[in-house]
């Protein structure tokens, strides 16, 4: 693989690979408004979009801004769809290949084949592995905080300068990156931002494994663990990680980053993990207790959208049952009055 992408604009900016862009960015908005008019003449807005690539014209639109609320609040920043088009043309042609493949193999967020469940496997192994090997020993949690709102533009410029080479990716680079008044920070909501992210902490995984020498460490996103040895080792390691994010990254770590022993457990990625078994977090098993009392109270009143209650209830199964949750997962299905519509939890099968 080349140490640098070179070259490479003009050659993945064809219409095949911008009709493919679109096809990605309309998989899950396919009767939306801006994808239905954005269809109806396909063919011309492709060669439109492909012509202001091509001379250097293209510019980002302005942002629709709207709030969310869970897991907590937040503003969301939304591109309109021909951006959306861009992004992830960008993205497939250029990070994914070029980039990611040079993440550590201990990095699980935004990349195919990872994810939050394989992250909170690979941090139960390593648990066991300390506990096999010393019986108890310290765990490092950390997070960052405002993470996307803080990001460094210029810095994340820097990052993304010593893998990209091609004057027009890194023009596009650059718009991606400044074309909002703020000084600081990323919009959540964009494509490119959650890569962007993973980039911009993709500088403290080396520091980490490179330079400090952790073995056992574990990132998703901003929340990131270390597993070592003891009580001082901790403390050295945190002290060494705050002054790391503060004078290289100009980002601080949230007041909730400690150290502790491991009898206490591990709460990552939506589960308490311990060395022999995991439970699913509090604030996950309210959360579905609060979406059943409002699915009952739909279904009492005729209201339930039926297809869209089984999918987040499939879903919610799916990611309980990486824990040792069968009874609660029944206490669960047992309270819905329509439960003869879901699929009943399995037999017990975590930890077997």
């Amino acid at each position: 693989m080349p140490h640098t992408i070179r070259n490479a604009y003009d050659k993945h900016l064809t219409f095949e690979a911008l009709l493919s862009a679109h096809e990605r960015a309309s998989k899950t908005k396919r009767y939306s408004k801006e994808v239905l008019k954005f269809d109806v003449d396909l063919e011309t807005n492709i060669i439109n979009l492909y012509k202001k690539l091509k001379d250097g014209t293209y510019k980002m639109g302005k942002y629709r801004e709207f709030k969310i609320y869970e897991p907590k609040e937040r503003v969301i920043r939304a591109l309109p769809y021909i951006d959306r088009i861009v992004h992830q043309w960008y993205i497939y042609e250029f990070i994914k290949p070029y980039v990611v493949p040079r993440f550590i193999v201990d990095s699980y967020a935004c990349i195919e084949g990872r994810g939050t469940h394989k992250a909170i496997d690979k941090v139960q192994s390593y648990m066991q592995k300390m506990k096999n090997k010393y019986g108890s020993y310290y765990i490092v949690k950390c997070d960052i905080k405002g993470f996307f709102y803080n990001i460094d533009k210029d810095i994340l410029y820097a990052v993304l300068n010593k893998f990209i080479k091609d004057e027009k990716i890194l023009k596009l680079t650059y718009e991606f990156i400044y074309n909002d008044d703020a000084e600081v920070g990323l919009p959540i909501g964009n494509y490119t931002s959650q890569f962007f992210a993973n980039i911009y902490l993709n500088e403290l995984d080396h520091y980490v494994k490179e330079t400090l020498k952790i073995k056992y460490y574990v990132r998703y996103m901003d929340d990131f663990i270390m597993l070592v040895q003891t009580k001082e080792e901790a403390k050295c390691v945190l002290n060494d990680i705050a002054k790391y994010v503060s004078v290289k990254l100009h980002l601080e770590l949230n007041n909730k980053s400690r150290y502790y022993p491991n009898k206490m457990g591990l709460d990552f990625c939506g589960f308490r993990i311990y060395e022999s078994y995991r439970l699913l977090r509090k604030r996950s098993i309210k959360k579905i207790k609060r979406k059943v009392r409002k699915w009952n109270a739909l279904y009492e009143k005729g209201l339930l959208d039926l297809d869209k209650t089984i999918l987040e209830w499939n879903s919610w199964l799916g990611h309980s049952s990486h824990g040792k949750c069968y009874k609660l997962q029944m206490d669960i299905y047992n309270k819905i009055l329509f439960k003869e519509h879901l699929k009943k939890p399995y037999v017990e099968t975590y930890g077997l």
